[in-house]
């Protein structure tokens, strides 16, 4: 499988970048919604800030603006003339649906849960690491299944967010205000997926474990996680 979002640009494209290339990869190839981040504005002393209005962005570049999260689309001409036009903002995942959902901690939090469901021979999907959060992409869940699951918690920590129906995620190789955004697990192709060089076959998105299947490992870590980054949500 070629390397995945913005490691490498596809050959012949005039001008591409490595945002367009991850967004084509994601809308065309594995039907994954995606849309332009706010991005960022500024530099020097004051360090780089949101572009959206807000002057105390708790997020910055990381979230939807213009457009807002119902534009997301698999369309390839909308996603090219969005990073044609604005190159450099972030690639946010539209979240639910037939898409992936995620469940994102703190990056300390994320560390010691890859850890442990390392240990126990867990195959992990995804896993979106920024400076401050990770966030383990799954398979899509409703939320009732994820309240069902919630319910048979002891506690949920509020630095444990969950993105589902009406959520986002940012995608490598995106920049935002707290730095570079990267693969901790870079996506693998699916079992039964289309072997390399065969263009003609179906793409096949990458494999994604169920939600149950890493919760407790995430809520036990998150639990015993400082508060530091629980305020962002990326």
């Amino acid at each position: 499988m070629r390397e995945i979002l913005g490691r490498r640009r596809r050959p012949g494209r005039r001008g591409g970048s490595a945002r367009l290339d991850a967004a084509l990869t994601c809308a065309t190839e594995w039907q994954w919604p995606v849309l332009p981040g706010a991005g960022l504005r500024g530099d020097g002393d004051r360090g780089r800030r949101c572009a959206c209005p807000d002057p105390e962005c708790a997020v910055p570049g990381a979230h939807p603006f213009d457009p807002g999260l119902l534009a997301a689309t698999t369309d390839a001409r909308m996603v090219r003339w969005w990073w044609t036009n604005r190159p450099t903002v972030p690639v946010l995942l539209a979240t639910g649906g037939r898409a992936p959902c995620a469940l994102s901690l703190p990056a300390a939090a994320g560390a010691r849960a890859l850890a442990a469901l390392d240990g126990a021979g867990l195959r992990l999907g995804p896993v979106v690491a920024t400076p401050t959060r990770w966030a383990l992409l799954v398979a899509p869940y409703t939320l009732e299944r994820l309240g069902e699951l919630l319910y048979a918690q002891d506690r949920v920590p509020s630095s444990l967010r969950f993105h589902g129906e009406g959520g986002y995620v940012v995608l490598p190789p995106s920049e935002i205000g707290t730095g570079q955004v990267r693969w901790e697990r870079a996506p693998e192709r699916a079992p039964g997926s289309r072997p390399k060089g065969a263009a003609s076959a179906p793409a096949v998105a990458p494999w994604l474990p169920d939600v149950e299947a890493v919760l407790d490992a995430l809520v036990e870590a998150s639990t015993s996680a400082p508060d530091g980054g629980s305020r962002l949500t990326h």
